[in-house]
């Protein structure tokens, strides 16, 4: 038991530190990035916005948002194997959180949204308007992202530490 604890623990651990750094990089999107990507012209935020979705899709970023994916279900799933064991809720929630707050809100509407303006011609010149409704949108869609993220680190952390009593 005390070889699945450890396993577990180095788990949660790993999982937690890929929250962090998921709800960071989410954070200074929401408190820098789009704010600066807003101050230019429709034509270079969305410029700008489209080399960044490109860019972000790279293998390390890919690795840590997937595998704090996958990390959480794991977690979840050892959670609910040792549903007794002390913490265990806090690893479900904290597991929860990030794949319903972080990995599928980006699914359901980040993604879609970077797809759509994939598709502009940044030189158009009816964009303004398209780009402040996507400014909008998709900022509103990150903070849940970026508090999800955040409240999934937390939970797992407590989960920790109840693993260690």
């Amino acid at each position: 038991m005390a070889i699945v604890d450890g396993l577990l623990f180095t788990l949660t651990f790993v999982t937690a530190l890929g929250c962090g750094l998921i709800a960071g990089l989410f954070f200074a999107f929401s408190v820098a990035v789009m704010q600066a990507l807003a101050r230019l012209p429709a034509a270079g935020g969305i410029a700008a916005m489209q080399s960044i979705n490109v860019t972000i899709l790279n293998p390390l970023f890919l690795s840590v948002f997937l595998g704090t994916a996958a990390g959480c279900a794991l977690v979840m799933i050892t959670s609910l194997a040792r549903w007794h064991s002390p913490g265990s809720v806090y690893l479900l929630v904290g597991g929860a959180l990030y794949l319903i707050g972080s990995l599928l809100v980006t699914v359901v509407f980040n993604v879609p949204k970077n797809e759509a303006l994939a598709s502009v011609a940044p030189t158009d010149p009816d964009v303004a308007g398209l780009w402040a409704g996507y400014l909008a949108s998709w900022t509103t869609w990150n903070h849940v992202r970026t508090v999800a993220s955040l409240a999934s680190l937390s939970s797992l952390i407590l989960g920790l530490c109840s693993l260690e009593q």
